[in-house]
């Protein structure tokens, strides 16, 4: 393994549409850090720009607003290698080729990726405006936190036997 593993953290969302601004904020937040083998941008959340930015990595963490059927402010942590994402779980995204679509072409196309986690935060408010819903800003803390023990845990795992949990 090596000493310095790539890995990078995707914040994804556009920070004009409220709750959709979380990933960007959580990745703002990593980057403070200041975590010497961790790279970390933005993305609007389109999956061939997903697909490129993850080729070179060993471990790509990747935070989002999404919409299902629970609560706002509820945290999901997938890993995609692993599960399949829910297909309605990127569906208020503008992008008719999302995070999900992304992942599965890579799967079906047997290409490789790295290994892949990704939190989804269910968002309240998706409108024209700047600034989180009280339920997704009471989460981004925890998200952080979520997305530092994976880096950190990841650093003590050999690759090939990820398991973040």
């Amino acid at each position: 393994m090596k000493t310095n593993p790539k890995i990078i953290v995707i914040g994804i969302g556009n920070e004009f549409r409220r709750d959709d601004s979380v990933g960007v904020i959580v990745a703002r937040e990593v980057a403070k850090l200041n975590f010497p083998d961790v790279k970390v941008i933005e993305q609007s959340g389109e999956g061939a720009a997903l697909m490129e930015v993850w080729k070179e990595t060993e471990l790509a963490i990747m935070i989002d607003a999404v919409s299902s059927d629970n609560m706002p402010g509820t945290v999901h942590r997938l890993e995609p290698k692993n599960e399949t994402i829910p297909s309605n779980f990127f569906n208020y995204s503008t992008h008719a080729f999302s995070i999900a679509e992304a992942i599965e072409l890579a799967k079906a196309l047997k290409s490789e990726t790295p290994d892949l986690v990704i939190y989804g935060v269910d968002g309240a408010d998706f409108g024209s405006g700047e600034g989180l819903s009280e339920e997704v800003e009471k989460k981004v803390q925890d998200v952080l936190i979520m997305v530092i023990h994976d880096i950190l845990k990841y650093r003590q795992i050999k690759k090939g036997s990820l398991n973040l949990r």
